[in-house]
């Protein structure tokens, strides 16, 4: 199926497909050579736990926009955006020059702490993107360079200002890579992190969806904390994601999300907003919580807050700032240069209204992908909000509904099992068109597109031009392969079914 007019991998806007780009500023044969030197290198001294340098074999040596060029001169179309940290894509002219000034200026590029005119300028941004209400009685703390620093720091926040000691966070979650961050992420055992279902339609943990699924799911989370035998004791705070980006582009339903704001402000839990990748327009409102009026306690940010660069900080009410100095610190907490790219961004994505854009070409985006599932049967589901849209990939060949070991709830919608190996499929088709996606989920069979805000109409047609041809490959090479081997066997169909309930 073709989305859009537009040619797969054409020389649309962004680029021409990989196999066509001609190397340059040296011959094939050189580029080549350079590249997969690179490659040698990396694979034979960095850590196995490197990620992205597996699924994605490719060296930038030029960006702009959504566009990057690789050391082999083929050029991409860039929809992984650092994991949703460009919000602007890559080297706008307003990051850059702001990046210029400050070193043009002659200003320190390391402060730890210290009040600078940078630093300040970068707060009264901040302050005035926030949810309404809250710069009024806010207070701002600067952390390591990373995200999972962030939430670290908010966990100590509210154990502090509680003298409390656990945490609530939700099934499917991800909050970063440190110890703390891994436990609320379900990654690492804690006992003091009690797990929660979070609410979605397409595999609910209560095998109803929608509405219902997200009342039972708020239900669970009431009977939880009111519970005196759950074995839960009342926790210094709950953390949640406005929309579950690692956890396969999940929104939180708008109504839970409030009825989440009412159960632990009733019962003095501070409620911790992950804005880290939803945030900065990304989902069509400036920071996620505001589709659904909810205003947290703490916000947790990083990636698009600093343009690029690393920065994050936690944004919390004041009435919990209970800290000693020195309480929290960090050596490079006072990073300039990310400060004057973060400010650039924000009031860029401000002024210009990015997340309306988003909000509009994200709601195009879905609506074209869903026509896509409607001649994909292995397409699961098409989910997002603004430019945070993921596809779920599952076996269209596996369990049917009558086949269950498990009988489905009156009403319900019984999920295919995952295909984590054609999803890998996909990505590697979609490379191969010179579209760069990132995948995620459970099982790693969501197909996730986070394209800049700064993405223009064009380019979303040549993107998803390119993305359908490669599913239609990807596809059509999965179909040939399940008519050789013949349909799984039910002990097969049995666990996959089990292992994507999620």
């Amino acid at each position: 199926m073709t989305v859009t007019e537009s040619a797969p991998g054409g020389s649309g806007p962004g680029g021409c497909a990989s196999e066509e780009c001609a190397p340059t500023g040296s011959s094939p044969a050189g580029a080549r050579a350079l590249h997969e030197g690179i490659l040698r290198r990396q694979s034979a001294r960095e850590s196995s736990a490197r990620t992205y340098a597996r699924a994605l074999p490719i060296v930038p040596v030029r960006a702009r926009g959504l566009t990057i060029e690789g050391a082999d001169g083929r050029r991409y179309l860039d929809c992984l955006s650092g994991a949703g940290t460009l919000a602007l894509g890559h080297n706008h002219p307003v990051v850059l020059e702001a990046v210029r000034k400050v070193l043009d200026s002659g200003a320190p590029l390391h402060a730890l702490d210290l009040a600078t005119p940078v630093k300040d300028a970068f707060v009264d941004e901040l302050f005035r993107t926030l949810p309404a209400g809250f710069a009024d009685h806010a207070r701002v703390q600067f952390c390591g360079p990373a995200g999972t620093d962030a939430v670290e720091a908010a966990f100590k926040l509210v154990r502090a200002a509680t003298g409390r000691a656990g945490i609530m966070a939700f099934a499917g979650a991800y909050h970063g890579m440190t110890a703390g961050a891994l436990a609320a992420s379900g990654h690492a055992p804690d006992v003091r992190v009690a797990r929660l279902p979070y609410p979605q339609d397409y595999r609910c943990p209560f095998g109803v969806g929608g509405p219902r699924g997200a009342e039972l799911a708020a239900r669970w989370t009431e009977s939880v904390l009111d519970d005196p035998r759950s074995g839960v004791p009342l926790p210094a705070g709950m953390i949640l994601e406005p929309v579950q980006g690692e956890g396969g582009v999940i929104p939180a339903p708008d109504d839970w999300m409030r009825r989440m704001r009412r159960l632990t402000a009733e019962r003095s839990v501070p409620l911790i907003a992950d804005e880290i990748q939803t945030g900065v327009g990304r989902t069509g409102a400036f920071w996620g919580v505001e589709h659904s009026g909810v205003t947290p306690d703490v916000m947790v940010l990083s990636k698009a807050i600093g343009g690029s660069l690393p920065l994050a900080v936690v944004v919390y009410r004041d009435d919990l700032d209970v800290w000693e100095p020195g309480a929290h610190a960090g050596t490079f907490r006072g990073n300039q240069l990310a400060m004057a790219a973060g400010t650039a961004t924000l009031t860029h994505v401000r002024e210009n209204r990015l997340a309306e854009r988003a909000a509009t070409l994200g709601s195009r985006m879905l609506s074209q992908l869903g026509a896509l599932a409607e001649e994909y049967p292995c397409i699961g589901e098409v989910r997002g909000r603004g430019l945070m849209i993921g596809l779920e990939l599952v076996d269209p060949t596996g369990a049917a509904p009558e086949e269950d070991v498990t009988p489905p709830l009156p009403g319900a919608r019984v999920p295919r099992p995952a295909a984590p190996e054609l999803a890998a499929a996909v990505q590697r088709e979609c490379l191969r068109r010179g579209l760069i996606i990132e995948l995620g989920g459970r099982h790693a069979s969501v197909v996730r597109l986070l394209p800049p805000l700064t993405i223009t109409d064009e380019q979303s047609a040549a993107v998803l031009d390119r993305l359908a041809d490669a599913v239609e490959a990807a596809a059509r090479t999965h179909t040939d392969r399940a008519r050789r081997t013949g349909p799984p066997g039910r002990q097969q169909r049995s666990s996959g079914r089990a292992g994507g309930a999620g």
